[in-house]
């Protein structure tokens, strides 16, 4: 038996995450994400998979953020009819995900040819809303720490990653007549000290180990957070501005609810509308409560209904199109979340197309910036950017605030390999920048660990005639 492992995606990028492992003649994808940020790489998304789409046997998923789940509707149309295998809260936040996603694809589609700022002639989406319903009856989710066969002779358990809701570390145990073989995928890994979130589970064991590196490079303290809020909001407050917080819909949006609900209780910052302008919220909200078992967060029973901190009176949900356009003559002071986290798509343009040229409003960003996205060009300070065509200038004031990623940072990142007695014959450092991946390899190495930082389309023989 051969064990090959192909790098589709992820490889010294944080995004585009595909990991395609042949065992023999048979394929498993594990991941299957669309690339964001810079051009050259979002134009990947737009080329064939150098695999055949129908040669694969199934499909194995860590989360449902859009860099890990993206490209399944795609996948589909190109021919894919096997198993797809997640978490039951990844099956559930995944149909909110791709159907955002497609809805974004089409309105983006459509505006850019009502206005002529596209290149072609009919800009049409990478997939469809119709596209995105073929993906779903496919789904057989699991809960965590169930083993579910793949093959005769492989299967799969989930693990709680502690990054967004169904998150998991993932173990493929390959089983042969004289010999059992480990291959575990990290995901995306959470931290050890998150509001909402609990940590990731430790494993101990594995023969091929992947491991992200998002954070790889540098340490990305919690603990100012608080204070640094507190002082960012006042000074929104004191110049009666609108603060606009472009984030991902799952995840960093009730983590940033979350602070602001504990500052206004606090009585460190005033009481202030926080308006979250994002379709997914209420769904998003919902499954917090129905997969309590994977956050901190406590709800309540209140005459029949579920009670959280999503229900507070000065939170806001803009469920249609109407309450978010409202929004364009909104008097400060007041705070906007909006997404996508890196301002690559989504109704926070508008937001950002309307407050980037007001010098009393503030853009914060709570979150990394993938090169090249627009969000780090704004961060980088750019006098101006493109948004809808046009170059919009830059006159707010702009902020970041560290520590509120969902992405384990460096030291939490070796914390997590502490756990494993024995050295992988072989570590892959994924998901991260090449600096990042870099630095990161190198501490491993410092463990006396065989570590490879691979190639986007690499190759790698990970066990013969076994």
């Amino acid at each position: 038996m051969n064990v090959r492992l192909k790098f589709l995606g992820a490889a010294q990028s944080v995004t585009g995450s595909k990991y395609l492992l042949e065992i023999d003649k048979q394929k498993i994808l594990i991941d299957c994400g669309l690339f964001q940020g810079q051009k050259e790489l979002r134009l990947r998304n737009w080329e064939s998979l150098p695999i055949d789409a129908s040669s694969i046997h199934t499909v194995i998923l860590t989360h449902a953020h859009i860099d890990h789940i993206g490209y399944l509707p795609r996948l589909v149309k190109d021919g894919f009819r096997g198993s797809i295998i997640c978490t039951h809260a990844t099956e559930d936040l995944m149909k909110i995900m791709l159907r955002d996603a497609a809805r974004l694809q089409e309105e983006e589609a459509a505006f850019a040819f009502k206005h002529g700022y596209s290149k072609h002639s009919k800009p049409e989406p990478l997939f469809t809303e119709e596209d995105t319903e073929q993906v779903f009856p496919l789904v057989q989710s699991a809960r965590y720490q169930k083993e579910v066969k793949v093959l005769k002779n492989l299967s799969v358990k989930f693990f709680n990653a502690g990054h967004i809701l169904g998150s998991a570390i993932t173990e493929l145990t390959l089983t042969t007549p004289a010999q059992q073989k480990k291959i575990v995928f990290s995901g995306d890994l959470g931290r050890y000290h998150d509001e909402l979130m609990y940590p990731p589970e430790a494993l101990t064991t594995a023969d091929i180990l992947l491991v992200e590196s998002t954070y790889g490079n540098r340490l990305n303290p919690i603990d100012n957070v608080t204070s640094d809020l507190q002082q960012i909001i006042n000074e929104v407050v004191a110049r009666r501005g609108v603060m606009i917080v472009p984030a991902f819909a799952v995840g960093r949006t009730q983590l940033l609810i979350y602070y602001f609900y504990q500052l206004m209780e606090k009585k460190l910052i005033p009481s202030l509308p926080v308006f979250v302008d994002s379709p997914m919220a209420i769904d998003v909200t919902e499954l917090y409560e129905r997969h309590s078992y994977n956050h901190k967060i406590k709800t309540t029973h209140q005459d029949g209904q579920l009670i959280s901190i999503f229900d507070s009176a000065h939170i806001h949900f803009c469920d249609t199109r109407e309450k978010s356009k409202a929004l364009n003559d909104l008097k400060g002071p007041a705070i906007i979340i909006s997404a996508s986290g890196m301002a690559t798509g989504g109704r926070v343009l508008h937001h950002l197309f309307h407050r980037l040229r007001n010098e009393n409003d503030t853009v914060l960003f709570a979150g990394y910036q993938a090169e090249g996205s627009r969000g780090r060009r704004i961060q980088d300070g750019e006098p101006s950017v493109k948004i809808f065509g046009e170059e919009v200038p830059v006159k707010c004031k702009i902020k970041t605030i560290n520590g509120l990623s969902a992405h384990a940072d460096q030291g939490e990142l070796l914390q997590w390999l502490n756990n494993f007695t024995d050295s992988p014959k072989l570590t892959f450092i994924t998901h991260g920048e090449k600096e990042s991946a870099e630095v990161l390899a190198e501490k491993i190495k410092e463990k006396g660990w065989n570590v490879i930082v691979p190639e986007y389309l690499e190759t790698v023989e990970l066990f013969s005639g076994i």
